[in-house]
């Protein structure tokens, strides 16, 4: 049997692309979808963009949010 040390350092020897499939494949099988929270996202979703198209909030340039968190 491998022990966990052993696979990541198999892991670290794969080409980055199949490292990133990986972590996606493990991750799916760790965290499951929660319906409650997918709908409460949605909705908020929906409502905020219902405020972006009726004028009442102001959108912000994507290079604007992003320079905040530039290194300086």
């Amino acid at each position: 049997m491998t022990t966990p040390v052993e696979l990541v350092h198999q892991i670290e020897k794969l080409p980055p692309r199949e490292r990133v499939r990986i972590v996606d494949i493990v991750m799916r099988d760790v965290i499951r979808p929660d319906a409650d929270i997918d709908k409460v996202w949605a909705q908020e979703a929906l409502r905020r963009w219902d405020a972006y198209k009726k004028g009442k909030v102001k959108p912000v340039p994507y290079e604007e949010v992003m320079s905040k968190y530039k290194k300086s």
